[in-house]
């Protein structure tokens, strides 16, 4: 219901590409700029990082300290213009660039060949949540739902503490910041959850809901983001 009242009120603004200007398709990105889009190509099968190895190998990180997460997928490399249009949906209210991003990512992504028994997305403290507005990984879970026609719970996780901005900060950094930060609310015995988000950059914040949501019953825990960064 989120995803639709978002799309329909979009649907006007989106005849043009919100890349080149010119003539573009239902997802507001037309065909040349979509083609020209930065794939994420060889990623680690646990937490996406760009690998020049072959195709489902690890990454030393991930070899040496394995991830709680089972597995990450992204669409995208956080880089031009995908990291334009996610900073311009996440920090400058740009709804038709959300749009454009959830529609493109819904089938770059999926759906996944193991699905998930339910999407949720990664919670916004509620201070966060009323200074932007909205929260874009609901926005994207929802979206990513409705595609693939999967559950959505969106207030199964939520932000208990208000921490500082996570992107300046270290893998270390960002896992002491986190600690005790979020709760779940709500039954997921022996279920498998998958976590959304825009970008996932150390993954501390999916290691930390992972780890709560396997401490809360969860079988296991995959996540699906937008973009990654190298």
């Amino acid at each position: 219901m989120v995803y639709k009242f978002f799309r329909q009120k979009l649907a006007p603004s989106l005849a043009r590409c919100l890349l080149c200007g010119g003539t573009s398709g239902e997802s507001g990105i037309c065909s040349a700029c979509t083609a020209e889009l930065p794939l994420l190509g060889n990623g680690c099968r646990h937490c996406a990082l760009p690998v020049a190895a072959a195709r489902n190998s690890i990454c030393a990180s991930c070899l040496q300290r394995p991830p709680a997460c089972t597995k990450i997928t992204a669409a995208w490399q956080y880089a031009y213009p995908i990291n334009h249009l996610i900073q311009r949906f996440k920090y400058h209210r740009d709804l038709a660039a959300g749009h454009s991003l959830i529609q493109l990512a819904a089938r770059q992504l999926g759906p996944p060949r193991e699905a998930p028994d339910l999407l949720t997305p990664v919670p916004l403290h509620w201070r966060r949540y009323w200074q932007r507005g909205y929260n874009q990984a609901q926005l994207i879970a929802s979206g990513l739902g409705e595609d693939w026609r999967l559950p959505v719970a969106l207030r199964l996780l939520r932000k208990t503490t208000s921490t500082q901005t996570q992107s300046q900060l270290n893998r270390n950094q960002r896992q002491k910041n986190l600690s005790e930060s979020f709760a779940v609310h709500g039954q997921i015995q022996g279920a498998h959850i998958g976590l959304v988000d825009d970008v996932v950059t150390t993954g501390a914040t999916l290691e930390a809901i992972t780890e709560r949501l396997l401490d809360a019953g969860a079988k296991k825990v995959s996540a699906f983001v937008l973009a990654r960064t190298p």
